[in-house]
């Protein structure tokens, strides 16, 4: 399947039938309605879709707030989109012209800390960054670390059920959640779970709204489940002719997870990008780079060693110094910036199982070849987790192009087993996929559940799959 770019750039604008100027004269919280400066909350690092024009931006500071906003868009039919960083990847935060963006910018108090639990309670617009920052004097840390650690939140790190570097070794936000606090699109309160780690009584109902894209309802709080650090690490760093015999390395190494903490490869046209970007150093020739780290022990460093040269790496580095750690971490999380020096990007993610990736690989280079498409790819290869970056030009016809290998990649991943998302989530740019995937009987159950809890159809419509003709918001 192939999205048109007038498809595409029309996503964000016109799916739904919106309310008219005069209906959101009586919001009742402060608000902003100047379309230039609404414009800085219309939209977040989908770079490739259109935004529509906000009609309100509201910036609650309590969830009592948030509250009475949605009592009064119930009652009125207003759509609402939920905002949190704005760092997301698949439009989710893409504002339709006429919405009310809920900014839970001010709601970035982190009530509570209670180191012998092991857990914070944070509200919805705590950055990530910031939630570790308050928790490192007692030894723990917030696991989930996306790239955009510095910036997101934590409602939206729930929201898109993100991952990050060391979801080898601690998995995705899902994991790293124990409880919510979300306001319903009638305004009603809802906490689900609590404070322990293990519960039976009743349905899970944190994990629905965690990946829910605020399609259920508003995050305004999250009890996070801390970890401690993990001990002293072993980084390495090896050099490959291929993205192929970087990923066979990767999938030895993976099934050992116990000990690693990430395996993370870049494959030759990332290692380029980085090189143009900061001068790296890595030499010409590298086809594939794959960092690894695991434990500081023998037994580990061995593992790395061995797996590394059977998978015929070229170079291989190894330190337990975390300065040079960092610094190669840092490297790392600079692939994303590099790339946006080079134009416009489609970013994607898709998902095999470990042993997969190999061929994963594989097809992502064959789809760039036959769409004549610049690709540049970085995986979480212990999770089987790769993230194909398209790069448009002034070429009319790239972004076609882009998609028609994008549609190649997905359909890839999954006659592999996998999935067209692993972390970023669906948002408005994958939902033509979404069904291909989870067949009928499960859309069904998603239209049910957003039914139930969102009747009105005014949390994020149009976000994860396209809404019937009687579930547009009422006016």
């Amino acid at each position: 399947m192939t999205i048109p770019s007038e498809r595409l750039q029309s996503t964000g604008t016109s799916d739904h039938r919106l309310p008219h100027a005069e209906a959101l004269v009586d919001i009742p919280l402060p608000s902003i309605t100047d379309p230039v400066a609404t414009c800085r909350y219309a939209r977040d690092e989908t770079l490739v879709m259109a935004a529509g024009t906000p009609g309100a931006v509201v910036r609650p500071e309590t969830t009592a707030e948030v509250q009475e906003l949605l009592r009064w868009a119930h009652g009125r039919g207003v759509p609402v989109l939920p905002r949190g960083g704005g760092t997301g990847l698949t439009g989710a935060a893409v504002a339709p012209t006429g919405c009310v963006v809920v900014s839970t910018e001010r709601l970035n108090r982190i009530r509570e800390v209670s180191p012998d639990e092991r857990i914070a309670v944070a509200e919805a617009g705590v950055v990530n960054a910031d939630l570790n920052q308050a928790v490192a004097p007692h030894g723990l840390m917030w696991a989930p670390d996306p790239a955009s650690w510095a910036t997101s939140t934590v409602g939206g790190n729930a929201a898109t059920n993100a991952g990050g570097l060391r979801c080898l070794r601690y998995g995705a936000t899902r994991a790293n959640v124990l409880g919510l606090e979300v306001v319903l699109s009638d305004g009603r309160l809802l906490h689900t779970g609590g404070r322990t780690v293990k519960r039976s009584a009743g349905y899970d109902l944190t994990q629905l709204f965690i990946g829910s894209e605020g399609t259920l309802g508003v995050i305004t709080a999250v009890v996070a489940k801390l970890q401690a650090p993990p001990p002293p690490q072993l980084t390495a760093l090896a050099t490959f002719a291929t993205a192929h015999d970087a990923a066979a390395a990767a999938t030895v190494l993976a099934r050992d997870a116990a000990r690693m903490t990430m395996l993370e490869l870049l494959d030759q046209p990332m290692v380029d990008a980085l090189e143009a970007y900061r001068t790296i150093g890595f030499g010409s020739g590298v086809g594939a780079v794959l960092l690894a780290q695991a434990d500081d022990t023998p037994p580990a460093a061995s593992a790395l060693q061995q797996a590394f040269a059977s998978a015929g790496a070229n170079d291989i580095a190894m330190s337990n110094d975390p300065g040079e750690a960092d610094l190669l971490l840092d490297i790392r999380r600079s692939t994303y910036p590099a790339l946006r020096t080079l134009g416009r990007l489609l970013v994607e993610d898709v998902a095999v199982p470990p042993s997969r990736l190999p061929e994963l690989l594989d097809a992502v280079h064959a789809a760039s070849q036959r769409h004549e498409i610049v690709t540049a790819t970085v995986a979480h290869a212990g999770e089987g987790n790769a993230h194909p970056t398209f790069v448009l030009d002034d070429d009319p016809g790239s972004e076609q192009r882009a998609w028609a290998a994008a549609s190649d990649v997905f359909r890839a991943a999954q006659e592999l087993g996998g999935t067209i998302s692993g972390e970023h989530g669906i948002g408005r740019l994958k939902r033509e996929w979404l069904a291909a995937e989870i067949g009928d009987v499960s859309l069904d159950v998603h239209r049910a559940l957003k039914q139930a809890l969102d009747p009105h159809n005014i949390l994020n419509p149009g976000a994860i799959f396209e809404p019937r003709t009687d579930e547009r918001p009422a006016r």
